[in-house]
């Protein structure tokens, strides 16, 4: 084998894939097909579970640090917002971060744990064995085949990891498109003012971005490149003014096309991200979900790589995580239709009352959580019948010792075992021990590295020994 593990895609998803598969001593080459990382954002949050996450591997801080901190968020732009900061978690807020910046950060941190990125290199096809998998792959020096033990596609929506695994991508082709400019000058007095229909968001750079919805452009396919005039007399006939934009950094299309791949696995090739699941940017769900999609994939292909994954364990990727992409292309088409029709002179009325009526629903503190749950991911579990704690996130409880959590726990990633009372023995290269705080509500507890809880005991239940966890890992 050239390597163990191709990740086809230094996007987000692929870079913090790479780097669990690093952690766990995996080898692992990351192929770009682009020649440089790019420079411009579509994506500029970091909701709550992600930064969960990246605090899981002891990084959140390089990304807070980069970055400024909102409360709440939106959902399909009702004017009651979101409240993060009210969820159970040390991170109760969005994080206002470009993607540019996302992906710099993930970048380094695939590097300093030993990962190849390869820029300007392409896969163009793969084809599998039982035994691994041959990637075709052009770059400057020509086309090569490598061959590795598994591939995972991480190749956004056009994925040719997806077509040459032959999974089906089915869903609805773009019927609405917006438009985005990044703009360097723009009148700050007149956005103090409000942009009513417009979203504007200041930029950490200085630039300004403004995203419009016009109904008189919202038919015009994405491939068709947006220019400033079309951008500015959209922005005028929405709201009557210019807001003095002018200097464009980027203009871009976006559409509502909305695809959930059939199967997220297939043999010896997976997807994540944008290869596995796209949908209208609505509440930014997508480069979040993407990042979520690799915490989940890399310590289970790591354990099977490294030879102790229980039976199973590979096909647990997609058994979670699929419901959760069928969750967001849901939600989000749910979002977009209220957005749309609104735009829709027959509709405007009965949709305007529907918002108003799913925002006042909004101001009902369940509602709204549970709304925030959905778009934080916050509220993604991968239940089970054996007891309603399995599958939920493990709370980040405090542990005996200064600055001890348990997502400190975690940073190695491996399994963490707390216990009220003592442990089984348990492969110490897999699990990290610990003694679970009083008074919670289970005495033993194995969490997994993406934080998840595997396994409990309940109080007046038999101690555990080490086949309670086979499970998960095999001795």
């Amino acid at each position: 084998m050239d390597t163990d593990v191709v990740i086809s895609g230094a996007g987000p998803a692929g870079l913090l894939l790479a780097s669990e598969l690093a952690l766990a001593g995996v080898r692992v080459r990351v192929l770009e097909r682009l020649t440089a990382r790019h420079e411009q954002s579509r994506a500029l949050t970091l909701h709550p579970r992600s930064i969960e996450i990246l605090d899981l591997r002891g990084i959140a801080g390089r990304f807070l640090d980069a970055g400024h901190t909102l409360p709440g968020w939106h959902f399909a732009s009702l004017p009651t917002r979101l409240d993060f900061s009210s969820l159970e978690t040390r991170h109760g807020y969005t994080l206002f971060l470009a993607q540019a910046q996302t992906e710099r950060l993930l970048e380094e941190r695939a590097r300093e744990l030993g990962v190849e990125v390869a820029y300007g290199h392409e896969v163009v096809s793969v084809a599998q064995d039982e035994n691994g998998v041959d990637v075709v792959v052009t770059g400057p020096d020509g086309e090569a085949t490598l061959r590795a033990a598994y591939v995972v596609g991480c190749d956004g929506a056009r994925s040719r990891v997806r077509e040459s695994a032959g999974i089906g991508f089915p869903g609805s082709d773009t019927t609405v498109t917006g438009m985005l400019g990044d703009f360097t000058t723009v009148d700050a007095a007149a956005i103090a003012e409000g942009g009513g229909p417009l979203m504007i968001v200041p930029l950490s750079d200085g630039a300004t971005r403004f995203v419009v919805v016009d109904p008189d452009r919202m038919h015009v396919p994405t491939s068709e490149p947006v220019t400033f005039e079309e951008f500015r007399a959209a922005v005028v006939r929405m709201t009557g003014q210019s807001f003095g934009i002018a200097e464009p950094r980027w203009l871009s299309r976006f559409g509502n096309a909305t695809r959930l791949a059939e199967t997220y696995r297939a043999g010896r090739v997976f997807l994540a991200g944008d290869a596995a699941h796209i949908h209208f940017p609505a509440a930014g769900q997508g480069l979040n979900v993407g990042l979520q999609d690799a915490m989940n994939l890399g310590w289970k292909l790591a354990a099977e790589i490294n030879g102790w994954a229980p039976p199973g364990l590979l096909d647990t990727y997609h058994a979670e995580r699929h419901p959760v992409g069928k969750s967001v292309t849901d939600n989000t088409l749910s979002q977009v239709l209220l957005l749309e029709l609104l735009l829709v002179p027959q509709y405007q009325r009965p949709v305007a009352a529907l918002r108003d009526l799913l925002n006042d629903l909004l101001g009902i503190p369940e509602v709204n959580a549970r709304l925030a749950g959905l778009v934080t991911a916050l509220g993604t579990t991968y239940p089970s019948p054996d007891d309603p704690l399995i599958g939920t996130r493990m709370p980040d409880l405090d542990l005996d010792g200064p600055g001890q959590r348990v997502s400190s726990l975690l940073h190695t990633g491996k399994f963490a075992y707390l216990t009220s009372g003592a442990a089984p023995a348990v492969p110490a290269d897999r699990v990290t021990v610990a003694a679970l705080p009083e008074k919670w509500e289970a005495e033993e507890v194995l969490v997994r590295p993406d934080g998840h809880i595997a396994w409990v005991r309940r109080p007046g239940s038999a101690p555990a020994d080490l086949s309670a966890l086979s499970a998960w890992i095999t001795a």
